[in-house]
């Protein structure tokens, strides 16, 4: 009966209904749809990467399946009920993060989960990806911009807490995330050049002190790795090594899908993780990696439109900094794959297999979602 109703509307009537429908689940229509498709795109890639492993595509598209329920179910609260939380939730993630430093689930030489038997197991530190950035951003929004000193330096402590307690498991790369998303907050809230400057030049002294006292014997490996590969080919360097050999093997256009040589015949480790890039690369070629790469474009681009229409300092900061750290996710995911930066383990959003990662990338952007549909109602509160 709508659709015959639909009939008989003119057609511009009924682009504003349809409109409506998805304003009123205060669903942003152009990030449903970019999200959407990259999910396609990765349960397509993981299919081939994983070996055919129908398990691994099923729990992925499982997770990806929550992760659009909780987005949504993100997207319905307001910014202003968000920020009243947001102290709740940094403390609760900084306990669990406490739980896994003294018990957590030991894997792969790391303790990064908390593992209730039969359960879930799951990785506190994705949620910080988030909770982080609000966190300062809550923060910031009730002071005066640009911050002043005494604000700056407790917002570096409030983002130094949980960085200290995720370098121990150890996860470096987890890390230095949670450092970039506080860190945009405080970019994006006018901080003053000189501080900038002055970070940039304490970066020096600080990285030789990490080498010496922070920093894991096979996270210095990986370092040394980055700087030259050839060092240890069939050690330390292999997964370098081998994704640029899959990468330059696909060519423009690529060998196929499920062509791959590199990981279906093993040469290329965490293939349907980390360096799945590379069986893009390989089976889709050039050409593959760019219309990825143009959909994380589209989608950047859309977080920091949101970020410039928000109607709330909050918003704005918040905005900007859950875009800026998806920056950061995807540029130094494709620079450890292709050798430019070194090997930190960094998933690829919405592309490498992880369940938590994923729901928490979606939870993200049910955040930016909340953000730009409540706009109005916001603007005549």
């Amino acid at each position: 009966m709508n659709s015959n109703f639909d009939r008989t509307l003119p057609e511009g009537d009924v682009m504003r209904r349809r409109a409506s429908l998805l304003q009123r689940m205060h669903i942003d229509g152009p990030l449903l749809l970019i999200l959407l498709m990259l999910g396609a795109v990765g349960l397509f890639v993981l299919y081939s990467a994983s070996g055919k492993n129908w398990d691994l595509v099923i729990k992925q598209g499982t997770s990806f399946g929550l992760g659009i329920v909780a987005m949504i179910f993100i997207a319905q609260f307001e910014p202003r009920f968000m920020a009243r939380w947001v102290p709740l939730g940094y403390f609760i993630g900084v306990a669990l993060l406490v739980v896994v430093d003294v018990m957590g689930h030991n894997a792969m030489g790391a303790t990064r989960w908390i593992n209730i038997p039969g359960v879930i197991r799951f990785q506190p530190s994705e949620f910080m990806k988030l909770l982080m950035p609000m966190t300062v951003a809550w923060y910031l929004s009730k002071r005066s911009l640009p911050p002043q000193l005494k604000h700056v330096v407790l917002s570096i402590i409030m983002i130094g807490v949980p960085f200290v307690l995720i370098l121990d498991q150890p996860d470096l790369g987890t890390a230095m995330l949670i450092l970039a998303s506080g860190g945009f907050v405080l970019f994006v809230a006018g901080l003053q050049w000189r501080w900038l400057l002055g970070a940039i030049a304490a970066a020096a002294p600080v990285a030789v002190a990490m080498w010496y006292f922070v920093m894991h014997d096979y996270q210095k490996r990986r370092v040394l790795t980055f700087l030259d590969p050839e060092m240890d080919p069939l050690g330390a360097g292999w997964n370098i090594i081998q994704s640029k050999a899959a990468i330059g093997s696909g060519g423009v256009f690529g060998k196929g899908w499920l062509l791959g040589t590199q990981s279906h015949l093993d040469f290329l480790p965490e293939s349907h993780t980390d360096f799945i890039i590379a069986v893009l690369g390989e089976e889709f070629g050039m050409v593959g990696v760019c219309l990825l790469l143009s959909l994380y474009l589209l989608l950047i681009g859309r977080g920091l439109t949101i970020a410039v229409q928000a109607q709330t300092l909050f918003g704005k900061l918040l905005a900007g900094s859950v875009t800026m750290t998806f920056f950061v996710y995807v540029f130094v995911n494709i620079g450890m794959v292709s050798g430019l930066l070194p090997v930190v383990g960094v998933p690829l959003p919405f592309i490498s297999y992880g369940g938590t990662s994923v729901v928490t990338l979606l939870c993200g952007f049910g955040v930016l979602m909340a953000i730009h549909t409540h706009r109005k109602w916001i603007a005549q509160a």
